[in-house]
């Protein structure tokens, strides 16, 4: 698929790189570039493997600019990504594509992007706008999922959330090293080594870059975020153990006495006086509940009740 950069994308059925005029984006496959990279005259030889691109970044070479784009699902986040390389000089940019990602993305910009200063520079903002329009809003919803699940563990209903919060957390850590890699193509781009781009543009890609960073910052601040809950759900669990212990504690000490006494008369010498005396049974029993009642009141008063 070709498209001429003018008021807005134009599709073309026949582009003609070497030609001049209008800047251009053109869509194809691995099998497409292998054929017909001769045509785009960017004096390279690129051979596009998806199963071997594992990054975004961008390569300067001596007349062509290169690179990949390795770009997670925002739906599932931990699902593979989809992978595209490109190439472009200051004539246009051609993407290789074999997953349809490019051709939804520029659709998206053709539908919606029209220009009073078409150029190369502002499609390519545009389109890596695209890649992360909807970031803020998902970090959004990741912002309050953390909020509710710290207010669920302050209450008390810790269901779940260890393995729920260690996706997020891997979630966040996947989206922080894709911005990480975004913000280094876009200080490649605005570089300019190979001056393929208007020094008056630059201004596109240095925007991009700040926008990435904001993004890049507010995502290892909710992965802190994550840490601090993990450490509150299991400072509740320490509290939760922590009662458990002291009720245990608690029952052990109400009942030492009782067995002290039950062992004590349990051992039936033959001379226990109080073996042959009628009230010696109600008295115990007595004693025996007076130390329940006196170690509880006791308990309560030093408030580990």
């Amino acid at each position: 698929m070709f498209y001429l950069i003018k008021n807005t994308l134009e599709p073309c059925k026949k582009l003609t790189p070497k030609a001049g005029g209008a800047q251009y984006v053109a869509i194809l496959s691995s099998e497409e570039w292998q054929k017909n990279c001769d045509r785009f005259d960017m004096g390279i030889e690129l051979e596009i493997n998806t199963s071997e691109i594992h990054s975004t970044k961008a390569e300067v070479n001596y007349d062509s600019l290169t690179g990949t784009f390795s770009i997670p699902d925002r739906s599932n986040i931990s699902a593979a990504n989809s992978k595209f390389a490109f190439a472009l000089d200051e004539k246009g940019i051609v993407f290789i594509d074999d997953t349809g990602i490019v051709q939804e993305l520029i659709s998206n910009i053709t539908k919606s992007k029209r220009w009073s200063s078409p150029s190369l520079e502002r499609f390519l903002y545009d389109f890596l706008e695209q890649i992360i329009y909807r970031d803020q809003a998902m970090l959004e919803r990741f912002d309050s999922e953390l909020d509710r699940m710290e207010d669920d563990i302050l209450a008390g209903a810790e269901e779940n959330y260890p393995k729920r919060l260690s996706e997020i957390r891997s979630d966040l850590r996947d989206m922080r090293i894709h911005y990480e890699q975004l913000e280094d193509l876009g200080q490649e781009l605005e570089e300019n080594e190979n001056n393929f781009f208007n020094n008056n543009n630059l201004r596109y890609f240095h925007l991009f870059t700040q926008r990435i960073a904001r993004l890049h910052e507010t995502t290892s601040a909710l992965r802190d975020y994550t840490a601090q809950i993990r450490e509150l759900y299991q400072s509740q669990l320490d509290i939760k153990q922590n009662r458990i212990m002291t009720i245990l504690t608690i029952v052990t000490t109400i009942f030492m006495p009782l067995t002290l006494i039950a062992g004590w008369y349990g051992m039936n010498f033959r001379y226990m006086p109080e073996l042959e005396l009628k009230a010696a049974y109600p008295v115990v029993i007595i004693a025996s509940v007076a130390i329940v009642v006196l170690s509880l009141v006791y308990f309560r008063k030093k408030k580990w009740l």
